[in-house]
């Protein structure tokens, strides 16, 4: 991977399936974050549950919130091109982009803070709700500081590769930092 500069947004003209699984996931964390801090710890369980899918999505490429959305009409930017068995929406899997790299770490990131917030302290529980902020953040605006992050060292994104058009009316997904 070549170390880049610049800013990495993801299209935002449009909300399409993995947009809204961003949104949708954020939501539940920090629900389920508001709700292990006020409430009772053992809410955190539904944060575990969010990361195994996550992890789980970037491994198979299945999404079970996915299908969901395919049936209300969302259509997917990061779907696999082969048609599969029954319509269903599997995640491109081919290689490891930028994209499938974010739910992989925020899947791993936020079962270790909620295993943590069991076992070790309450404030883990600060991160879970960082991370559910940021994706809400990330489907709203189209930015995200782990995806910077991977984009900075070299991580391919697919949904706004450079040079390539995304088809969004703005004048360009990913920006090179001019100074």
């Amino acid at each position: 991977m070549t170390l880049r500069t610049g800013i990495y947004i993801v299209p935002t003209h449009r909300w399409y399936i993995e947009r809204t699984v961003w949104l949708i996931a954020g939501l539940v964390i920090l629900t389920l974050t508001a709700l292990a801090a006020l409430v009772d710890p053992r809410w955190v369980l539904g944060v575990i549950v969010v990361g195994v899918a996550s992890i789980s999505v970037a491994l198979s490429g299945f999404c079970v919130v996915g299908n969901i959305l395919r049936l209300f009409g969302f259509t997917p930017m990061l779907g696999r091109t082969e048609p599969s068995r029954g319509n269903l929406y599997f995640m491109q899997t081919d290689r490891w982009y930028l994209e499938r790299r974010i739910y992989l770490a925020v899947g791993i990131n936020i079962s270790i803070a909620s295993v943590l917030s069991l076992v070790h302290s309450l404030w883990w529980l600060a991160f879970t709700g960082f991370v559910g902020a940021a994706m809400v953040w990330f489907a709203a605006t189209g930015f995200c500081i782990m995806a910077n992050g991977l984009y900075w060292l070299g991580a391919e994104p697919r949904l706004a590769p450079e040079g390539k058009p995304t088809g969004s009316p703005a004048p360009s997904v990913a920006r090179e930092a001019r100074v």
